[in-house]
């Protein structure tokens, strides 16, 4: 199957020089795939420019897999909070997720961990051949450096929200991940000790603030502005990182990089433009490449994620997530009969469950793309971070821009955002309704050092997990424990 990515449009080819397919843990001796998948050599992989750029665009193929950012890392977020019921007690379709019982010997644990150490080593690879030849040269050059940096860092980001304890935990001093930053080719290199959660937060903003550097404003075509790293992607991006530090300070100057003082809130550099979807339907059913989307995963019918992979097929399709009474769903906004807010609309009913139609392609091929920065969490974020700032009259108009554009006459009570913690809860309420199945609900209850709460579903109930409890993070994986001898 072919990625949207090696697309002959604008991409040719995969990975050519190794570290292409990924095995799973009970059969894998290397966490990284050191076998080449062609004939062709490393070295001719990127003997012309455009080699280079299909290896430059095999890196969000790499980011785009079914197991990784193309759906399995967003399902594994909300399967671990509240907001979704389980309705499969299969393993396959994530009960064990659900549940808080996965092991490090599960598949899903190894898989997401084998495929975001590719996509990093993948981006070590890129940085090393092209920062060391001159096949291309000058802003192209830096250009590629920094998407590479770019697919690093976020792909960095997942792993560290997931295999490690938040970074309010003890200001990152907690023991973190292998931080990998040079090119493995060959089986034999893989003991490396893990680096504090700080340090891997340093090398995510260092090379996003490198990408920021050398990222152009934008591209030709809105498709590629919505598939391929732009200054706003790092920036956006960086904005999420430092709201996980709980470094407000730094979430308001990045932020304000992309969001203008005063409403309407839009973003322009050259000839792009990032601002909220005048109908939030269009985020999700229209062409996918508007304004509001900052970065997104796109598929085609030629390219699209397996069954169980595809947000919709669990949202929407076989149902094996539909939205927990107790959860969001029990907001007014999203279940009162006379709620006027458009994100209801994009919730409907089947088999009598009230179910996610974020994303309608319930049958395969599955072409939704899958958002991974929107201008609204940007706004979110900024709300957040400038409530916690004591800078209550900001935080409140970015609130209202959010809230306004899915239900212009709404008025918040003046008893949900008058005092800072009010404030500060209607935020964190607010992205629970927007941000909704988009994979956000573990990584803010985490960051903020919350329980994961109680909740019931169809394959039973889960008791309350706490920050101090073994499950709140998943385990390093059993093959990188036995491989990895520094661990």
């Amino acid at each position: 199957m072919k990625s949207i990515y090696q697309h002959k449009k604008y991409i040719a080819l995969g990975l050519i020089g190794g570290f292409a397919s990924l095995l799973t843990p009970s059969c894998t001796k290397d966490i990284l795939d050191t076998e080449p998948q062609t004939s062709i050599s490393e070295l001719t992989a990127y003997s012309t420019p455009e080699k280079v750029l299909a290896q430059v665009n095999n890196l969000y193929y790499r980011i785009q897999r079914p197991g990784f950012y193309g759906g399995r890392y967003i399902l594994f977020n909300e399967q671990r909070g509240e907001e979704f019921s389980q309705n499969s007690g299969n393993a396959a379709e994530g009960a064990l997720i659900w549940q808080h019982t996965a092991l490090s010997t599960d598949s899903f644990v190894g898989n997401l961990w084998s495929l975001a150490y590719q996509a990093i080593n993948n981006a070590n690879i890129l940085i090393d051949r092209v920062g060391n030849a001159n096949v291309v040269s000058g802003a192209t050059k830096d250009q590629y450096l920094a998407e590479a940096k770019f697919i690093r860092a976020i792909s960095y980001f997942a792993l560290v929200q997931v295999y490690a304890k938040p970074y309010l935990t003890d200001q990152g001093a907690s023991t973190g991940l292998p931080l990998r930053l040079t090119p493995q080719t060959s089986a034999g290199n893989d003991d490396l000790t893990r680096s504090t959660v700080a340090a891997i937060y340093t090398q995510i903003i260092k090379d996003l603030d490198e990408a920021e550097a050398a990222l152009p404003a934008g591209y030709a075509t809105n498709a590629l502005n919505t598939s391929r790293a732009h200054k706003a992607s790092a920036i956006a991006l960086k904005t999420r990182v430092y709201l996980a530090k709980g470094d407000f300070l730094k979430v308001i100057s990045e932020a304000q990089k992309l969001v203008p003082a005063t409403a309407p809130y839009v973003y322009t550099s050259g000839t792009t433009t990032h601002r909220l979807e005048a109908n939030i339907a269009t985020v999700f059913g229209g062409s996918y490449v508007g304004n509001e989307a900052i970065f997104s995963l796109p598929f085609n019918a030629q390219d699209s994620p397996d069954q169980q992979s595809a947000l919709a097929h669990n949202y929407v399709g076989a149902v094996i997530l539909s939205l927990n009474g107790a959860g969001i769903y029990s907001n007014t906004s999203l279940s009162a009969p006379t709620s006027t807010d458009a994100r209801k609309g994009l919730i409907t009913v089947k088999n009598g469950l009230n179910v996610l139609n974020k994303f309608p392609k319930s049958a395969s091929p599955f072409t939704d793309y899958v958002p991974v920065l929107r201008y609204a969490e940007v706004l979110l974020n900024y709300a957040e971070a400038a409530a916690e700032n004591n800078d209550l009259v900001t935080a409140r108009a970015l609130l209202d821009a959010v809230r306004k554009r899915a239900n212009a006459s709404y008025t918040f009570p003046l008893a949900d955002i008058t005092l800072k913690a009010d404030l500060i809860n209607t935020i964190l309420t607010e992205r629970r309704i927007e941000l909704l199945g988009e994979g956000f609900r573990t990584a803010d209850l985490q960051r903020r050092l919350q329980p994961f709460p109680a909740k019931t579903g169809g394959i039973g109930s889960v008791a309350q997990v706490l920050p101090t409890a073994n499950n709140y993070i998943w385990p390093i994986p059993a093959d990188e424990q036995g491989t990895n001898g520094g661990i």
